[in-house]
């Protein structure tokens, strides 16, 4: 298991350093990925209606996401609806997470000595998520980045632990 962790770490690392170096390429593979999860979800709604478990403003809604989902599997480089709606919710993630960081900081600030940086980082969060409505371009190149530091860290991490398993193993 030690040699695994290890082998599939350096494997994150190698995959988050092509998604740094190509990180619009790496927000495109994104979009594909959630078609492709909006296709299965419109799938689910559609069975959904016909249990009568819906209303037909879902069906609407399903029968959408199939669309959008079979246009970007079947002609990728039309994907630029997905792509648009992945920005979007990238944007409004980050405004959402700053209010939450924002409003959490706040209910503990007595518990906790060093609530002003929950503050902060909601701040932070906040002007991120504006500024990604405002420039969606920088958004997706960033979003690509930081899915290759995700990628690098957790290989790190996956490395660390396959070498503390080894340790551990003698």
């Amino acid at each position: 298991m030690s040699i695994l962790s290890i082998i599939l770490g350096v494997l994150q690392i190698i995959g988050g350093v092509c998604c740094m170096i190509t990180p619009f390429a790496t927000f495109l593979s994104a979009g594909f990925m959630i078609a492709i999860a909006m296709f299965i979800y419109g799938i689910f709604g559609v069975v959904r209606f016909f249990r009568k478990e819906s209303g037909a403003l879902e069906l609407i809604s399903s029968i959408l996401a199939i669309l959008v989902g079979v246009i970007a599997v079947v002609r990728p480089g039309s994907t630029l609806v997905i792509d648009g709606f992945v920005l979007n919710m990238v944007s409004a993630w980050l405004l959402v997470k700053g209010l939450i960081d924002i409003i959490v900081s706040i209910q503990v600030r007595n518990q906790i000595k060093g609530w002003g940086w929950g503050i902060a980082a909601g701040v932070l969060s906040i002007i991120a998520g504006v500024l990604s409505f405002l420039n969606p371009t920088i958004t997706a190149l960033t979003v690509g980045v930081l899915m290759g530091l995700y990628f690098v860290e957790s290989g790190i991490d996956m490395i660390v632990f396959g070498t503390a398993l080894r340790a551990l193993e003698r």
